[in-house]
């Protein structure tokens, strides 16, 4: 909304302020600048206030604002006089107003620091969250504006109000005077202002999507007259799944007779429905979803899922329609999932939701998947119900412009329903609260992510979100960092769900393997070694095992201290006459499923060739079939050990005629939904406590009896198996949250440094910053405790020799031209010259070599301790913030990419597993025999440098190249720092819903 010309051309209209908003019950809102043309909103707004409410914000009866209040309400200057509003379809429901003031509480311009503020709600929107939001706001706009502190004047009978500034987490000061509350907040930031915001943004998004998933009534518009088509397919799922709540077809060209389809009511617009619809099904062409979008609006739909298709994947002029669909949907307190959507699933038995495309509605389970493709997602169902595994929820979000992975994973850390959460991504819209989200939820219950779109440096069509340019190692370093699941493939996600779905987490790598095959058993141990785990020797139980020996040996791995999981190997059965024995499958998934009946607080994982129904069965937990008395005495199998033969000479088995059938489908409903039924209803949200309901229990408890996972081969089962290991690990650490050592604090200026920026940013004759020079670098390094070793130039041979004097030989003679620079290969570097004769015979093999003193930029410099040369970097990127990074120079880093990466701020921890998670970290650890290196000195600069890219986001880049690192200390050689004006963060500030 632009400004009249009667505002201040001095402050133009501040559309950044412009914010939509998650209310508390997942609800949308807009939060905007109030103008001049607000009038109208305003007293409209007004005459809908209680008596009460106005009393509460005059001090005294106020039933209507006088022309003088409107035009006060309505004129501000955007600095010392600042009015917001909360709008939903376009009508006030909330304002909030500041007014600077001096110390006696008189009006005032800068630099008074101090602000008046009050807030008016509409009765009918109170306890929504809006005047909470319109607080983190209003204090944004505040600081903005050089305001340090709001003074409220509050009735004490005003609790409600009064709550909101207790609630804030803002440093606060309350005094009782003259009859009424007198409140002070300063709104700097606090560690629990920012934990209250992202609380409420958590709670608010996550209800979001639970209104959504879980709908009281769905309308699908554009239901197609005859069979066929997108809506008609979805009404058709709708009933099949059983769902619960009521459920409408609507076209506007249905027939005025018409009053049923399918047994459902059909109308010709939401108009004519007499009830609440809460969700909407849009499957009509592009060009009339606004059409349809109003009428949702208009009539108090909640949410939508927008199938229809013709947006951003089509190009600009799609995204500009993508861009007007989510801003009209929002307008109207809606939230969207899509355009270009598959749909959405949801199998708790008190909804049975099936609003999408999929023929088939899952079988109810523990498993929430979220994905960006229809495609994938249409894999993905597919899979997972081959392997007999059940979801909880499911997202297709197709473009993703309004919900999208961020939002599943604050719902999935509030599901009770949901133990695993799988993701599709192809982007990341707000990398930074991915990962901190991801964090939270990994702390609780396992994320996997396959990330699709890695190495086209592009994002996938219909993904409006900007592209971030940071290579797919360092994404998938900072999503481990964050104890997310990384996976290469949708086979690996499907693999990895179904064992943390069903199985508890490995207390530890060491795995026990046991089976009726020599040859599968060395298989299996030997991806075990791969996968980085420990497994002990494979126990061959040999081929005439029985069912009873699978259940005992298992039995009795599980009680054996001595393993942290178990595999089972297992091939078909033969029999006397050379052919593979049917039932088998169900057989043996009834003697492991009573191995582990007990409640096993260890995983296990079933490795088969080709038994018919074992998978099935295992995935049912259950059979009929009675085992078949077999003996046979385990014997214990050496890696090396020769393979059995009759595990590679046996028949391909038949077909398990006792094998299980799929859950059943709910029957599809055949008469209309009766009004006024109950409407479904989901558990959700968090103990008192205000964690979820599992978010307490012990990771490797027992869980609830689970299924247990089989795999086709032992590599993805080992695969699966290790991704656990790894993501238990990093859980229980994750429970005791590395720190940043305080004494750090002691040796660092950071007021000093600030001063060092500011100063050389002031005289940058490029708005968009400058690198130092090594002089600059060495003195802001130095406030911050990382020492650089000085350099001397060397123009001619004169200069050199005085430089070795003043440092002192042994000296180091070497270019620090652009293409010569760190490149000892190309001859630019002459280590340990000893006096003045071998340095001018150096520096003229140097100039002979290479080229002219001018054009080789020569320098001197003293030697340093030998030791391993390193690289330390660190770099701010836009969407991600900054990243540490750390390797060998030279060949590891360079042509190998053997570097490691972690978020800043880096904590102790982070700085420990930064070094030791590069391949070639042995070299550092007295490889081959050589002298360990001081890596506490190492991990020491890291937590340093860390904290300088923290403190100063304007250090936006930061190079240490070599860093030495001797048996005792580190020698920084060489440091290049530049500084910029900081991009601006998506992750901090008040809440609002990003806009692509």
């Amino acid at each position: 909304m632009e400004p009249t010309p009667e505002q201040s051309p001095h402050h133009a209209y501040p559309d950044h302020w412009e914010a939509d908003v998650v209310l508390r019950d997942g609800g949308t809102a807009r939060i905007r600048p109030i103008t001049t043309d607000d009038a109208e909103r305003l007293v409209s707004f007004y005459e809908q206030v209680s008596d009460e409410s106005k009393y509460y914000r005059f001090f005294a009866p106020y039933p209507r604002l006088s022309d003088r209040d409107v035009h006060r309400f309505t004129h501000h200057d955007y600095v010392d006089r600042v009015g917001l509003a909360v709008t939903i379809g376009g009508e006030f429901i909330g304002t909030v107003r500041y007014d600077r003031i001096d110390d006696r509480g008189r009006p005032a311009s800068a630099p008074a620091d101090e602000a008046e503020v009050a807030f008016l709600v509409q009765d009918a929107h109170q306890g929504r969250g809006v005047a909470s939001a319109l607080l983190e706001h209003i204090a944004a706009v505040a600081r903005e504006r050089g305001i340090r502190r709001f003074a409220a004047e509050v009735l004490p009978a005003n609790n409600k109000m009064i709550k909101v500034f207790r609630d804030g987490g803002y440093t606060q000061r309350r005094s009782f005077e003259d009859g009424s509350v007198h409140l002070t907040l300063d709104l700097e930031p606090t560690e629990k202002s920012l934990a209250v915001q992202r609380g409420r943004e958590q709670r608010a998004e996550a209800r979001s999507v639970q209104r959504l998933l879980a709908p009281g009534s769905v309308a699908v518009i554009g239901t197609g007259r005859t069979p066929g088509g997108v809506g008609r397919t979805v009404l058709r799922n709708l009933l099949a799944a059983g769902y619960t709540g009521r459920t409408y077809a609507v076209n506007r060209a249905f027939d005025e007779d018409l009053a049923t389809l399918d047994g459902v009511p059909a109308h010709r617009s939401l108009g004519e429905i007499d009830e609440q619809v809460d969700l909407a099904v849009i499957a009509v062409p592009a060009h009339r979803v606004p059409e349809a979008v109003a009428d949702c609006g208009e009539h108090g739909v909640q949410g939508l899922v927008v199938l229809s298709a013709g947006y951003a994947e089509r190009g600009a002029e799609g995204r500009e329609l993508q861009r007007e669909l989510v801003r009209q949907a929002r307008s109207y307190g809606m939230r969207i999932i899509g355009p270009n959507a598959f749909g959405i699933i949801n199998t708790a038995e008190t909804v049975r939701l099936n609003a999408s495309l999929a023929p088939e509605s899952p079988a109810r389970g523990r498993i929430g998947l979220f994905t960006q493709s229809g495609a994938i997602g249409i894999a993905l169902l597919s899979g997972l119900h081959r392997r007999g595994a059940g979801l909880s929820s499911f997202i297709s979000a197709g473009n993703r412009a309004d919900v999208s992975g961020n939002d599943f994973l604050q719902y999935s850390f509030e599901d009770p329903d949901t133990d695993v959460a799988l993701l599709y991504l192809e982007s990341l819209g707000n990398p930074r609260k991915f990962t901190r989200l991801a964090r939270r939820t990994a702390a609780v219950k396992p994320v996997v992510v396959v990330k699709g779109a890695r190495h086209s440096g592009t994002n996938p069509p219909g993904h409006a979100v900007p592209v971030s340019r940071i290579p797919d190692a360092t994404v998938s370093a900072l999503m481990r960092q964050a104890g997310v699941i990384r996976v290469d493939t949708v086979t690996e996600m499907v693999d990895a769900g179904l064992l943390l779905a069903g199985q508890p987490l490995p207390a530890g790598p060491r795995v026990a393997i046991l089976g009726n095959s020599e040859s599968l058993g060395l298989l299996t141990y030997d991806a075990c070694l791969a996968e980085g785990l420990r497994p002990r020797p494979p126990i061959d139980l040999t081929t005439a095992a029985s069912p009873q020996d699978f259940r005992d040996a298992l039995a009795e791995a599980l009680a054996d201290g001595t393993c942290d999981a178990v595999i089972v190997t297992a091939i078909p059965w033969v029999g006397e006459n050379g052919e593979a024995e049917t039932g088998d499958g169900q057989v043996l998934a009834e003697a492991l499923t009573k191995a582990v009946a007990g409640g096993s607080a260890k995983p296990v994982a079933v490795v088969h060739v080709e038994i018919g129904g074992l998978a099935e069965a295992l995935a049912a937990a259950s059979s009929t079939a009675a085992p078949r008395p077999r003996t046979a005495a385990p014997r214990t199998v050496s890696p090396e050990a020769g393979a059995d033969r009759a595990a590679t000479t046996a028949p391909e088995p038949t077909k398990d005629r006792a094998g299980t059938t799929a859950p059943a489908t709910p029957a599809a409903r055949t008469g209309p939904t009766a009004r006024g039924t109950a409407t479904p209803t989901a558990t959700f949200g968090t103990p008192a406590s205000g964690t979820p309901a599992d978010a307490t229990a012990d990771p490797e408890a027992p869980p609830r009896p689970g299924r247990i996972p089989a795999y086709p081969a032992a590599e993805r089962a080992v695969r699966a198996l290790a991704e656990a290991v790894k993501y238990a690990q990093w859980r229980r650490q994750a429970a005791v949250p590395g720190k940043i050592p305080e004494f750090l604090d002691d040796t660092i200026d950071e007021a000093g440094a600030a001063a060092l920026i500011e100063a050389q940013l002031a005289t940058a004759p490029d708005p968009r910053g400058r690198p130092l020079t090594h002089d600059e670098a060495r003195e802001l390094l130095g406030r911050y405790g990382i020492d650089v070793r000085p350099t001397l130039p060397a123009p001619d041979p004169e200069a050199a020799v005085a430089a070795a004097a003043r440092l002192g030989y042994p000296v180091a003679l070497k270019t620090t031209a652009p293409h010569l620079r760190h490149r000892a290969d190309l001859g630019g570097v002459r280590l340990d010259v000893a006096d003045e004769e071998a340095l001018r015979r150096a520096y003229g093999e140097l100039t002979d070599l290479l080229g002219k003193p001018a054009e080789l930029l020569p320098v001197v410099q003293a030697m340093a301790p030998r030791g391993v040369d390193t690289v330390v970097r660190a770099s701010i990127d836009a969407a991600a913030g900054a990243i540490l990074s750390f390797g060998l120079a030279g060949a590891p880093s360079e042509l190998l990419g053997d570097t490691a990466h972690r978020l800043v701020p880096a904590t102790d921890r982070d700085a420990a597993e930064l070094i030791r998670s590069i391949r070639a970290a042995p070299v550092l650890f007295g490889w081959r025999g050589s002298a360990p290196v001081d890596t506490a000195a190492l991990e020491e600069l890291l937590l340093r440098l860390s904290r300088l890219v923290d403190d100063h986001p304007e250090v936006v880049s930061v190079a240490l190249e070599p860093v030495v690192v001797a048996p005792q200390g580190l020698t920084v050689l060489g440091a290049s720092v530049r500084l910029a004006p900081p991009p601006a963060r998506s992750d901090v500030g008040p809440r609002r819903l990003p806009n692509y």
